[in-house]
């Protein structure tokens, strides 16, 4: 049998007192929260700035960036979807797109950072490579995503057939358009996760200018901001690459 357990009262002179004792600390509380707040702020605003932002909400950046490199692997696959669930796809940011298409075939350039000469590797190229059919969500750092469906090579096989045979991979990749108007930069780990894919087709026809054409790069493990257009260059280095928007303030690393 469970027992009862009384119901206490109050007098409505100690319910008033305990009320009131409540109410002050809430406020001494809240005031003192406030003005620490607020301390922090203008104290943050004196930091010296690193890429537009004080030096340590890079800091807090680059903790972010470490623990979704760890957990991050071959087999942390992004979900794929079917064909019927593919929608449209707004083509955001035009930067690096603003020189016209000549009629001569697309060439990226490759450079292996290891002494060895530059490399132009033609679009027929990368389309002798297995290709990859793939449906998987792009999300804007806007805050909209979409389920996209593109084809190309996985920049994991371009890699192993490109890069200087014998040699051990760097840290990093970058990538850019044409006069580096738009360029990235890729710890190795994500550029060599298996659903990076260099793309040339785009919902099963060839990419269209708004969406990069000739060449893009997909990467769901990322922000779209990383899904570079129209790649001219690709560059093999141990030095940490720019970033087009880490220097206007975003994260570098830029991972979902």
């Amino acid at each position: 049998m469970s027992k009862r357990i009384n119901e206490i009262v109050l007098p409505k002179e100690d319910l008033q007192a305990d009320l009131h004792r409540r109410t002050r600390r809430s406020f001494l509380i809240g005031g003192i929260a406030a003005v620490a707040g607020t301390g922090a702020y203008a104290w943050l605003r004196t930091q010296p700035r690193e890429a537009y932002l004080a030096w340590p909400e890079r800091r807090v950046l680059a903790v972010n960036a470490k623990i979704a490199e760890a957990y991050l692997s071959d087999h942390h696959l992004m979900p794929e979807y079917s064909i019927q669930q593919v929608g449209y796809q707004k083509p955001n940011g035009d930067i690096g797109l603003d020189d016209d298409m000549n009629d001569s075939p697309w060439q990226v350039t490759l450079k292996n950072g290891t002494g060895s000469p530059d490399l132009k590797v033609s679009l027929e190229d990368i389309k002798a490579l297995p290709k990859v059919d793939q449906i998987t969500r792009f999300c804007c750092i806007e805050g909209w995503s979409v389920v996209s469906y593109f084809s190309g090579a996985r920049f994991s096989d371009f890699t192993r057939k490109y890069y200087s045979p014998g040699q051990p991979l760097p840290k990093y990749v970058y990538m850019a358009t044409p006069n580096n108007e738009y360029y990235v930069g890729l710890d190795m780990k994500s550029a060599m996760h298996p659903q990076t894919l260099l793309a040339y087709e785009k919902d099963g026809k060839p990419l269209d200018d708004d969406h990069g054409a000739p060449l893009r790069l997909v990467i769901p493990v990322k922000y779209g901001i990383k899904n570079i257009k129209r790649i001219n260059l690709i560059q093999y280095t141990n030095t940490k690459p720019m970033d087009y928007w880490a220097n206007d303030g975003y994260d570098w690393f830029a991972g979902l």
